[in-house]
């Protein structure tokens, strides 16, 4: 149950909506969970969030970029990708501008391996150093 709970919450974290799965991650972790099923949950879920953002991006590219627009963090998150193309993804991590950096990777159709490599990696980086601190 505590995997499910911890997959869930690396989901929803790297969606739109404004929750964090690091407090959770530690929970487990605090908990007895090992590392690496802490890990493998955590990242798991988060990597397939950021899939399914770039996916969304991508299918609904006009509609996206309007309600991107329409946001401060959105619309800046859209020029950087527009502007900078592939050098936004080491910043797809960042809290707050992360998670639409992975909507605007599809808007502006970065290559889907390259954004999976890149930001996928990054996803689990971040939880690798986190279980260090801990």
């Amino acid at each position: 149950m505590q995997e499910l709970a911890l997959f869930l919450s690396a989901f929803l974290a790297a969606t739109i909506f404004p929750l964090s799965s690091e407090a959770t991650f530690v929970l487990a972790l605090s908990e007895g969970m090992s590392i690496s099923y802490a890990l493998t949950f955590a990242s798991l879920g988060n990597i397939l969030a950021i899939i399914l953002n770039y996916w969304f991006g991508y299918w609904l590219s006009e509609k996206t970029q309007t309600k991107l627009a329409k946001s401060k963090i959105g619309s800046k998150s859209l020029a950087y990708g527009s502007k900078y193309g592939y050098f936004i993804l080491p910043f797809t991590w960042l809290p707050l501008i992360g998670d639409p950096l992975t909507l605007v990777a599809g808007v502006i159709r970065l290559r889907f391996v390259w954004f999976v490599i890149i930001a996928g990696s990054l996803r689990v980086l971040r939880y690798f150093f986190l279980a260090q601190i801990f």
